[in-house]
């Protein structure tokens, strides 16, 4: 049992967690022998003093294979096999739990493991506050009394994107019942249905915490478009708070029986992750007086405020920051208390902008009013769902697919609703090539962030002096934000489209757009090539691989790359892009709709293409090639519906655009979670970026004196391609193979 006086079994409850007790690692391994093996389990010194919030992190984030924090280690249902193995040898060798009175236990020795006081930073007490809301439901954690170690904890098991746990199911949060062993040593049976759990008195009780739903990332995580990894891991202190590994203070701890254990997953290659805790406090206390002093650290911090600070990305821009997230934390919260999971807040914030979309398309001044308000208060909702996600640790597959493209969709079918709204306005104005032109844009600047984070970042010797002057610029307060500010990320655009969409006309508006995100892309592509060209790295083989995968590259260009294999260059890849793409946005312009010369450029272009991926992409400017693959392919589709004066060959254009800007999209987080591009004979039916250029060049070349007839070929192909990739998208997105991705550093450009 804890400690007296310690309220760690309340709070692990209120975590959701059943409570049960073993003697000794040999007690805890034929424990852990009765949990089925689908199922997640963990181990907790009674001896812990820390807060609630402290052991949510460590315990019920479902994202890693292991996790840890001073007196606390769970594990996913992939890394149980190492955890067996691990107590087993504890057990041979003798290891042992602390023994003596509470206050003050002997300390074990752990031969061949030492302890990991630092790992995780403060966490602390037994008097900490229960954090708002009940957290994750289900699943379990068990503790022993001042003589033994943690008992065994289930719940589900989460992804790990690489490595020998790549591929396992990701789940939610915990569920389900766990077993361990009374104080007695005797195996108490539980009913797997409802959690469950001993209270200090032996006694079983039921705990009425339920399984949330599924959960969401946020529309945050993951990184946005364009970053790969957290800034911060959730939990992390605001600047100035103090470093991980930072005991109580006055407090030394003791050796725990359970850092140990963690010690020797790690020596065995699981990545055990421990989570930045910041000012929170976790702690094992040698005696009364260290208790004593982790007790009151604790009190000094109110660990509630800490979770919904770390329930804000640490990234986001000037307007976001500034605007939204003050109050949409407590929204968040709100939402948190009352059980709505981050689906169903992204789901709101969907409807929502469709509405505003639908508001925009009446083309009436309350229309163009009432559509930007919404747009607003969608995202609001937006920033919520992230982070309600953060604030509860829900996140899950269903999440991640819905945070990669709802997003997308809501801004896309917003441009739609002007363009419909300001046809139908007084004057009838056309506005569908600049609704399609802005989305071309905002697509390829996306692609540009994917392709170069993706290039870069695991790169060997990744130093740059663009860099190095990036990061004194960011020493400047004034200076972070005015950065943040000039990429023009979705807060500032969706503030800005939405003000203008209530105050001008749907074409002032997207003017503002182009004009705004032109010279966004236009800073941050060339910071990027600066830090390219003055960059002294090695891409690896993972990054070489992910730009490939990026290109989309069909038969045509498969083909001419085999034919013209050739050795790496430092730059013919993108110049060959470079080269291609020119041709054949030059030759459609030049030759019009109807004209044969686009077919020959495009041919042309799918042959350049080939050249461009005929070697492994290593160059230093290499990532250029999967955005200008993108620009060729919208602006070759842009250009011939622009100059085809067809009715409805606009709104058709944009349909494709749209279904095939989803297919990068989808590409992308799925490389981004590690499990490659979707499947090789998807990419080749749908016929690759070249490909797709040649039937469209081709199409208008052969239908253009048939009324309708480009227009009907556009939206066949349109459908024909979102009916494939969406049926793929969501077959990955549902498996249990799917990865979670979240974005926890900024938000999106």
């Amino acid at each position: 049992m804890p400690v007296a006086g310690s309220s760690l079994g309340d709070d692990l409850r209120s975590l959701g967690f059943d409570v049960r007790t073993a003697a000794d690692a040999a007690g805890v391994t034929e424990e852990l022998a009765a949990v089925p093996a689908h199922e997640r389990v963990a181990l907790v010194d009674p001896r812990f003093v820390g807060h609630v919030h402290a052991l949510r992190l460590a315990l019920t984030d479902p994202r890693f294979p292991a996790a840890a924090t001073r007196g606390a280690l769970t594990v996913q249902p992939e890394a149980r096999t190492a955890l067996t193995r691990a107590l087993t040898a504890a057990a041979h060798q003798g290891e042992t739990a602390p023994a003596g009175a509470a206050g003050g236990p002997e300390r074990a020795s752990v031969p061949g493991a030492d302890a990991r006081d630092g790992d995780a930073g403060p966490v602390g007490g037994d008097a900490g506050p229960s954090g708002g809301d009940a957290g994750p439901s289900g699943g379990a954690v068990a503790s022993g009394d001042g003589h033994r170690p943690g008992a065994t904890v289930r719940a589900p098991g989460a992804v790990h994107a690489s490595g020998e746990y790549a591929g396992s199911p990701s789940r939610t949060r915990p569920s389900g019942a766990a077993t361990a062993l009374d104080a007695s040593g005797t195996a108490a049976a539980l009913d797997p249905s409802r959690a469950t759990a001993l209270d200090p008195a032996g006694t079983a009780a039921a705990d009425g915490s339920a399984p949330a739903p599924g959960a969401h990332p946020s529309g945050a995580a993951a990184a946005h478009p364009g970053e790969t990894a957290p800034a911060a891991a959730p939990g992390a202190a605001a600047p100035g708070a103090a470093a991980p590994g930072a005991a109580a203070p006055g407090a030394t701890g003791a050796h725990s029986w359970v850092d140990a254990i963690a010690a020797r997953l790690d020596a065995e290659g699981v990545p055990v992750h421990r989570p930045e805790l910041g000012v929170l406090v976790a702690a094992v206390p040698a005696d009364a007086r260290e208790r004593a002093t982790a007790a009151d650290a604790v009190a000094a911090v109110d660990d509630e405020r800490v979770r919904l600070r770390a329930a804000v990305k640490s990234r986001d821009g000037f307007f976001t920051t500034f605007c939204i997230s003050p109050y949409s934390r407590y929204i968040a919260r709100w939402c948190a208390r009352r059980g709505l999971t981050p689906n169903q807040v992204t789901t709101a914030s969907l409807l929502t902008a469709l509405i505003a979309a639908a508001c925009a398309a009446t083309g009436t001044r309350p229309g163009f009013v009432s559509a930007g308000v919404l747009l607003i208060a969608s995202f609001v909702l937006d920033c919520t769902d992230g982070q309600l996600a953060r604030y509860s640790l829900q996140y899950s597959t269903l999440g991640a697919w819905l945070d990669a493209t709802f997003d997308r969709a809501k801004e896309y079918a917003y441009y739609a609703g002007l363009a419909l709204g300001a046809a139908r306005a007084g004057g009838g104005d056309d506005v569908w090539a600049l609704a399609l032109g802005a989305m071309v844009l905002q697509t390829c600047r996306h692609v540009v962030d994917f392709a170069f984070n993706e290039a870069n970042h695991d790169a060997t010797g990744n130093t740059s002096p663009t860099a190095a002057l990036s990061g004194r610029l960011d020493s400047v307060g004034w200076t972070v934000w005015a950065r943040r500010m000039i990429v023009l990320p979705i807060g500032e655009r969706w503030a800005m489209i939405a003000v203008l969409t209530a105050f001008t006309t749907p074409r002032i508006t997207f003017y503002a757009l182009l004009v705004g995100c032109a010279l966004a892309a236009c800073y941050t592509t060339a910071g990027r090539v600066l830090r390219s060209l003055t960059r002294r790295a090695e891409r690896t083989d993972r990054a070489v691989r992910a730009l490939a995968e990026l290109t989309d590259s069909g038969p045509l260009a498969e083909a001419v790359a085999k034919a013209a294999a050739r050795g790496a260059g430092s730059y013919l890849a993108p110049l060959s892009a470079v080269l291609g793409a020119a041709a054949v946005l030059a030759g459609t312009a030049a030759g019009g709709f109807g004209s044969w010369l686009p077919v020959g450029c495009a041919v042309l272009y799918a042959v350049l293409a080939g050249v461009a991926v005929a070697a492994p992409l290593k160059g230093p400017l290499d990532w250029l090639v999967p955005p200008l693959f993108r620009a060729a392919e919208y602006g070759t589709i842009l250009i011939l519906a622009a100059r085809s004066e067809v009715n409805g060959a606009l709104p058709a254009a944009f349909g494709l655009v749209a279904a095939v800007a989803y297919h990068h999209y989808d590409t992308v987080y799925r490389i981004r979670g590690g499990t490659g591009a979707p499947p090789h004979r998807l990419v080749r039916a749908i016929g690759g970026h070249e490909g797709r250029t040649v039937v469209v060049t081709a199409a208008a070349a052969l239908l253009h004196d048939q009324n309708q007839g480009f227009t009907i070929a556009l939206t066949a192909l349109a459908a024909a391609l979102a009916l494939a990739v969406l049926i793929e998208s969501i077959r990955f997105w549902v498996s249990s193979g799917a990865p979670a991705v979240h974005d926890e550093t900024g938000e999106p450009a």
